[in-house]
C-alpha cells in the first residue's frame, strides 16, 4: 500500500538536505533528498509556468504531478490555481520532502488554512499506475468514487551524466505514464490537460518522436511547445503542453524569466508546428557596413524558433539579415534600430548597436592598442568584448581594454564582436532607445 503524506502534518525528521531558493529572495527554504537539489525546479521558474496555467479553463478535479520530486512545481500549481493536488514520488524520502516543501509554500503565501492545502496529499509509490494512486486517494479520504484528475504534470528524471537525454532514458517513461493515466484524466472541450516537462537537450527529431508517442494515445490532440529560459544563452526548461493546457492559436511559446521575481515573464507566442521544421532562421553571409545596426539576440529565443516572431514586434523593417543563427551569440544585421524601449523586450537581446568601425585583424593582446585607437576615434569610454575567446584569454583582453579606456575621456558605450566566417572585428556603439 502506498505511503501517504499530509503536507499539513509532515515533519522534517530525517531530512538533512535543504537550502534557501535563490530565486525567492531566500525566504523559501526547500528540502530535498538523495541529492535531489540539482533536479529541483527553481521557484521563479515554477511560478512563471503556473501563472500561464491560470489563463486556461481546466476541467474540475485535482492537479496531479506523478513524478513530483521535491514538489516545488506542484506547490506552485496548486497555490496559483487554488486547487488541491496529488503528488506521487517513488522515493519515500523525496515524497516526504515534497510534502514539507508544499507546507513551506503554503506558509510563505499565508494559505496554511486554505481548502486546497488541506486536501493535498503526496504518495510514495509508482507514479505510472493511475488505478492504484486513485484508489489510494479514494480510500484515504473515504471517497465514494475515484478522484477526478483535472491536469497531469509529468517531469521524468533524466540521467545526470547523459549527453543525449534519449526518450528511453526518462523515468518514468512517457508511454507508460500515458497508458497508466489515460482512463483517469478528466476531459474538457480540448481533451485532457497535460504538461510534459522534457529535457532541453532534446533534438528536433526527438521532439517529433514525443509527438508521435502522444498521437498513439490522443491522436491529433492540441499541442504547444514551450521553451523557458533564465538567460545565459541556454534553455532551462522545454515542455510540451497538450489538450486543454495547449494554446490552440500557438504552436510555440518562448518564456523569458526576468532577473527578479517581482517582474512578470516575457512571453513570445507564434511559430509553426514542429512538423514543419525547427524554425531556426536561414543564415546569410553579409559583409558588415558602417552605419548599419547589429544585434546579438538571446540564443534561447532563436533556438525556440520564435526569433522572427519577436523581431516583427520591435521593427517594421524587412531588411533583416541573419549572420549567425547557432551558438551563444546569434547575430542579425538591420538598417533601423530595434524598438526595445521596455525592460521585457530588453531581455531578448544581449547587445544591440550601430556599427562605427571595422578592423581586419585578429583579436589578441597584441592588437588591443590598435583597437583602442579606433575606440578613441569614436568617443568610446567602455568596450565590452563579445567575441568568442578561450576562457583563459578573455578576461585578460577585456581587462586590457578596461585599463586603457578608463584613462581617457570618451562618452559612449560599445561592444566588439567578430564577424562570422572572417577575422573582421566589428565595433558597435550602444545607442539609447
Amino acid at each position: 500500500m502506498s505511503q501517504i503524506f499530509d503536507p499539513k502534518t509532515t515533519s522534517t525528521n530525517g531530512l538533512v538536505e535543504f537550502s534557501p531558493d535563490k530565486t525567492a529572495g531566500k525566504e523559501l527554504v526547500f528540502y530535498h533528498a538523495d541529492e535531489g537539489q540539482p533536479l529541483a525546479t527553481p521557484w521563479q521558474v515554477a511560478l512563471a509556468r503556473s501563472k500561464l496555467l491560470t489563463e486556461l479553463q481546466l476541467p474540475e478535479g485535482y492537479i496531479l504531478d506523478c513524478a513530483c520530486g521535491s514538489g516545488i512545481q506542484l506547490g506552485a500549481h496548486i497555490a496559483l490555481l487554488q486547487r488541491p493536488g496529488i503528488g506521487v514520488e517513488l522515493n519515500p524520502a523525496r515524497a516526504q520532502a515534497s510534502a514539507v516543501n508544499i507546507q513551506s509554500i503554503a506558509n510563505y503565501r499565508n494559505e496554511s488554512t486554505a481548502d486546497y492545502f488541506a486536501q493535498t496529499r503526496i504518495l510514495s509509490g509508482d507514479g505510472r499506475d493511475g488505478a492504484v494512486v486513485c484508489a489510494s486517494i479514494a480510500d484515504h479520504f473515504q471517497f465514494q468514487s475515484m478522484p477526478s484528475i483535472a491536469f497531469l504534470h509529468l517531469d521524468p528524471a533524466r540521467p545526470r551524466n547523459s549527453r543525449t537525454h534519449g526518450l528511453n532514458e526518462m523515468a518514468p517513461r512517457l508511454d507508460e505514464v500515458f497508458q497508466g493515466w489515460k482512463k483517469h484524466l478528466n476531459h474538457g472541450p480540448a481533451g485532457p490537460s497535460i504538461l510534459l516537462d522534457l529535457s532541453p537537450r532534446l533534438s528536433h527529431q526527438q521532439r517529433l518522436d514525443v509527438e508521435a508517442m502522444v498521437d498513439q494515445v490522443w491522436q491529433g490532440i492540441a499541442r504547444t511547445w514551450v521553451w523557458t529560459s533564465r538567460g545565459r544563452g541556454r534553455i532551462d526548461r522545454l515542455a510540451l503542453w497538450l489538450g486543454g493546457a495547449a494554446s490552440a492559436q500557438h504552436a510555440r511559446r518562448f518564456v523569458r524569466i526576468p532577473p527578479t521575481i517581482t517582474e512578470d515573464a516575457k512571453v513570445v507566442s507564434g511559430g509553426l508546428p514542429i512538423k514543419h521544421g525547427d524554425g531556426i532562421p536561414q543564415q546569410t553571409q553579409k559583409t558588415p557596413q558602417r552605419g548599419e545596426y547589429m544585434t546579438i539576440l538571446d540564443a534561447a529565443l532563436v533556438e525556440s524558433g520564435l526569433a522572427n516572431d519577436w523581431i516583427s514586434t520591435v521593427t517594421k523593417s524587412d531588411e533583416i539579415t541573419w549572420n549567425v543563427v547557432e551558438g551563444r551569440r546569434p547575430q542579425i544585421h538591420h538598417q533601423k534600430p530595434l524598438r526595445i524601449d521596455d525592460e521585457n523586450n530588453r531581455l531578448m537581446v544581449q547587445a544591440t548597436g550601430r556599427i562605427v568601425a571595422l578592423a581586419h585583424t585578429k583579436l589578441m593582446l597584441e592588437t588591443v592598442d590598435e583597437l583602442v585607437e579606433l575606440c578613441l576615434e569614436n568617443d568610446i569610454s567602455q568596450l565590452t568584448v563579445r567575441a568568442p575567446l578561450p576562457p583563459d584569454i578573455q578576461p585578460k583582453i577585456q581587462g586590457a581594454f578596461d585599463r586603457q579606456l578608463s584613462r581617457r575621456h570618451g562618452r559612449r558605450e560599445a561592444f566588439l564582436i567578430q564577424h562570422s566566417g572572417s577575422e573582421t572585428l566589428v565595433i558597435c556603439v550602444v545607442e539609447e532607445a
